[in-house]
């Protein structure tokens, strides 16, 4: 059974940085598609950034401009780099990958809190 493990997760000032990873246990083949969700309390979970295998990246109008996905396919990781961060920012952030075949795998979930 693969298992995504996200990291990087913490405490930031608004205004500050953080990037989180996500690392499977094992490797996928033919992964489809890479992101990350987030989900705040009393909200539903929402996309935050998405990269499809070939490159092309997908983010909510919200993180554009602040945040940036990218992903290592041979070491099976995707992180998201987090600048400019807003009080708003802050929820569970759980990484995701889609493979070719639909399996759909997901990550536990870190926690990120922005202070002002």
């Amino acid at each position: 059974q693969v298992q995504l493990v996200e990291s990087g997760g913490g405490l930031v000032q608004a205004g500050g940085s953080l990037r989180l990873s996500c690392a499977a246990s094992q490797t996928i083949a033919s992964i489809f598609v890479m992101g990350w969700y987030r989900q705040a309390p009393g909200k539903p979970r929402e996309l935050v950034a998405t990269i499809v295998s070939g490159g092309t990246t997908n983010y909510a109008d919200s993180v554009k401009g602040r945040f940036t996905i990218s992903r290592d396919n041979a070491k099976n990781t995707v992180s998201l780099q987090m600048n400019s961060l807003k009080i708003e920012d802050a929820a569970v952030y759980y990484c995701r990958i889609v493979d070719a075949r639909g399996n759909n795998y997901w990550g536990q979930g870190t926690q990120v809190t922005v202070s002002s």
